[in-house]
């Protein structure tokens, strides 16, 4: 089947619909953590993303089904005073994968850092995750390092906050 995919709207009624559901299947592969994110949280998550200038969502379809999502966020590189598209989730609904999905959704994603002038892409994705790694491979990604003898840069976090 054919895939179809779009820079999300956020004040579309589908996308608003749509951009959850792709982020609780999410959440809830083992790849996502495992855990349901909680419904407060899906409730307002596309209105929280509107508000954001320098977010952006790409949905993937199949018809009219929802089979992928990528949220990007805008960042910017000091080393080469240009901005960064950052992936921060990309996801493709189970029973769906391995058919081109990941790589249409990274290429709308390439298309639109491009036309933004951005210097590079960045993503993080698990150690054990080689599915999605050999996927980002295959898309041209590689690990991050500023020299060999300062090794590969290594993601991070400190959690502030719970949501319950």
């Amino acid at each position: 089947m054919t895939t179809t995919v779009i820079l999300a709207d956020y004040q579309n009624p589908k996308h608003q619909q749509d951009i959850p559901i792709m982020m609780q299947a999410y959440a809830t592969d083992p790849m996502g953590g495992g855990t349901p994110i909680a419904e407060s949280v899906l409730a307002g998550l596309v209105e929280k993303l509107a508000q954001l200038p320098y977010a952006f969502s790409v949905l993937a379809y199949q018809g009219d089904d929802v089979v992928g999502l990528a949220n990007c966020f805008e960042g910017f590189s000091t080393f080469q005073a240009k901005p960064l598209i950052n992936i921060h989730d990309l996801v493709v609904a189970n029973g769906h994968r391995g058919q081109g999905v990941g790589q249409a959704l990274l290429q709308a994603v390439e298309n639109i850092a491009q036309e933004k002038g951005c210097c590079k892409i960045t993503l993080e994705v698990l150690s054990n995750n080689e599915i999605a790694q050999g996927a980002y491979q295959k898309f041209g990604f590689a690990g991050y390092q500023l020299s060999e003898t300062g090794g590969q840069a290594l993601f991070w976090q400190k959690s502030l906050a719970t949501v319950s």
